[in-house]
């Protein structure tokens, strides 16, 4: 491959205009050492063949086989759910990154494959959907583009436009490209002069981003101008819902409601849109509607959409607005713990939309969200061998539940609605890209893991950095100038910091610590960041978590997980002392290596309920019981088990 072209491919695209902060290259940074590395190299040997190997299967689903249909390569039906060919492009752009970082021939070989089955399947006209697209070869002329908006088109191209920029960018081919520009060509000319029942083809828009990544990739500013028209457009729908949050404009949203993740995905795709045009007017309700999720409907861990089914606008005086929406915001404060449904692409979204808020503001609370939505939320979606997944994410799971749900309470190596497993794949293969960025004269460290980072700043100054740390284990962070220059680092220093030393000097939390100097190569710069372990309360509207707390440390949420009790004790027994002592212990035999939390909790004996309602009061005297809380993203990996991430507080 031609070296120059190579290079051209994986160059970061032109920083947006109204952006402080852009994400460095593709593969700029990279994991070297410990937490992070770890998730790297699970996904990379085990979460991508695994996954590619039931994708490209028949068994339980299509994905790769609906484009051999859809291509003619095979005869048969759609089957899956429409977004099936959007899951796909996630698996892509998870392997594509992956390649960035670890060039493996075989790999390449397996995306090629699927590349060159996916081009065959497009439309000469630039179309491309599965559903669609077989129905006609099977003789439906009815079936026709965006005739049901809950097809997930649009979702599917934005999939489609992000996934073919990575791979582009890691491996210079445009076999992919050539497939998204036709598609996104295909999408100018249909959405030309678009009706109102068209602009309510935006449910899950993941089309907002990727076709933003599409602009920036080629530069083409048609597909700017089509990124601003799909937002304006949905203000023009008819009969919107908060389901699909078109019920209210945009511009005139407050706070978060509806379908988390098409909440969460409309979020990012607006923060893109305002990096490249600045546009005022799309600034103001991200701010209010993030300030909304942050204080009044964000589970501790960073998980969003609390309900499995809720109604939105709740309560209202107008009855006919109220609509059912699926895995919703729900009202504010409204967040249950056993019945919490956290999708784990709503984390991702979440995740999503925080890093477009960072970038075009600098500010660190943004980067907060990330490292703890990243850290617990999105990674408990998947197991330690990166094999299985969580659809849902409860923070209480006990043996017998009140009521049946729909969603498995355990890891499952397949879910018939396969959206989250292949979002976790691509999440932790570019988590690498969200730990530094660059500015004008400045290198950003957003997150902390073992890395090197090699990148070119907007003035086309080299910086080359090494970071050592054994974060989130430890908050001791070792920075290694490694290439000589006069700019500054911006270090991020987490809210939850307070009493940080930089280089043995106090800086303040929640905001990035900046030095800057000419720097010599072999400078050393020390972080470090005070982890004690926190109990933690909820606003007393959380009425689930009222005379309840949760323990924290650093980025880490944690939980009680009944392998760890000792016999005869339940999870639901067990109270938490106000002045309980938690040590830290750092246990490398331990679900791949933790750091632990022990300490003298109470148990509280568990008197049989029968059917009874309400009774009187019984008072039981507590025993002492030695506990072991796990990192939140660690637990349902030692078989069934109960688990609580709140507990009552004790004496």
């Amino acid at each position: 491959m031609n070296a120059l072209f190579l290079a051209a491919a994986l160059a970061t695209p032109a920083a947006p205009p109204h952006a402080v902060v852009e994400p460095v290259g593709l593969a700029d940074a990279r994991w070297t050492t410990g937490f992070w590395a770890e998730r790297f190299e699970t996904c990379r040997t085990a979460t991508i063949p695994h996954m590619g190997d039931l994708m490209a299967g028949t068994e339980r689903s299509q994905f790769l086989h609906n484009f051999r249909v859809a291509a003619g390569l095979a005869a048969g039906r759609h089957r899956g759910p429409p977004w099936n060919d959007g899951d796909f492009y996630k698996w892509l752009e998870a392997a594509a990154a992956v390649y960035a970082v670890a060039p493996d021939p075989a790999l390449l070989r397996r995306v090629d494959e699927a590349v060159e089955v996916i081009a065959k399947a497009q439309r000469a006209d630039g179309y491309l959907h599965t559903p669609v697209l077989i129905a006609n070869r099977n003789g439906d002329a009815d079936a026709q583009p965006f005739a049901d908006r809950l097809n997930f088109e649009m979702y599917n191209f934005g999939h489609l436009f992000t996934a073919a920029c990575v791979h582009h960018r890691a491996t210079g081919k445009r076999t992919l490209l050539d497939v998204a520009v036709k598609a996104a060509d295909f999408l100018c000319r249909a959405f030309a002069t678009p009706s109102p029942e068209l602009a309510r083809n935006n449910v899950c828009p993941s089309h907002y981003t990727g076709t933003i990544d599409l602009y920036r990739h080629t530069g083409d500013r048609k597909y700017l101008a089509l990124a601003v028209k799909f937002l304006d457009l949905r203000d023009t729908a008819v009969g919107g819902t908060d389901d699909n949050q078109d019920r209210v404009p945009f511009r005139k949203q407050t706070q978060a409601a509806g379908h988390a993740v098409r909440a969460n995905y409309l979020y990012a795709g607006a923060a893109d849109v305002y990096a490249e045009t600045g546009d005022p007017t799309l600034l103001a309700p991200l701010r209010s509607v993030w300030s909304n999720v942050v204080t009044r409907k964000m589970y501790l861990t960073g998980a969003c959409g609390a309900l499995y089914d809720g109604a939105s606008p709740d309560g209202s005086k107008d009855q006919k607005q109220i609509a059912r929406v699926h895995q919703a915001y729900g009202r504010d404060y409204q967040l249950p713990h056993g019945t919490a449904h956290n999708e784990t692409c709503a984390a991702i979204g979440n995740v999503l939309w925080n890093a477009r808020m960072l970038q075009i503001t600098g500010d660190a609370k943004y980067a907060d969200v990330v490292d703890l939505a990243l850290t617990n939320a999105v990674l408990a979606g998947v197991s330690l061998d990166g094999k299985r997944f969580f659809y849902t994410n409860t923070l209480r799971q006990l043996d017998t539940m009140p009521a049946p749900l729909r969603w498995a309470r355990g890891r499952e190596e397949w879910i018939s609605c396969y959206c989250c497993p292949p979002n976790v794949a691509r999440t932790v293969a570019q988590a690498h890209t969200l730990a530094y960025g660059r500015s004008a004269g400045a290198v950003w460290v957003h997150l902390y893991g073992g890395s090197t980072l090699d990148t070119t700043l907007p003035d086309g100054r080299r910086v080359r950095l090494k970071q050592e740390t054994r974060y989130p284990w430890d908050g001791a962070v070792r920075l290694t100038v490694e290439t000589a220059g006069d700019f500054a680092l911006r270090l991020r220093v987490p809210g939850w910091a307070a009493g940080a030393t930089l280089d043995g000097e106090a800086v303040p939390a929640g905001r990035y610590a900046t030095l800057r100097r000419a720097w010599e190569a072999g400078d050393v710069v020390e972080l470090s960041l005070p982890m004690r372990p926190r109990l933690v309360e909820a606003h007393p509207l959380v009425e689930e978590a009222r005379n309840q707390a949760a323990v924290t440390r650093g980025p880490l949420v944690y939980c009680l997980e009944s392998p760890d009790l000792p016999a005869g004790v339940s999870v639901q027994s067990v109270a938490l002392p106000r002045a309980i002592a938690l040590t830290p212990r750092f246990d490398p035999k331990l679900l791949g290596g933790v750091t632990v939390l022990e300490g003298r909790a109470e148990a509280a004996g568990d008197a049989a309920w029968g059917n009874d309602l309400y009774r009187e009061l019984r008072p039981a005297a507590p025993r002492p019981v030695d506990v072991k809380l796990i990192p939140y993203f660690a637990w349902a990996n030692r078989g069934r088990s109960e688990m609580t991430v709140w507990l009552p507080l004790g004496r």
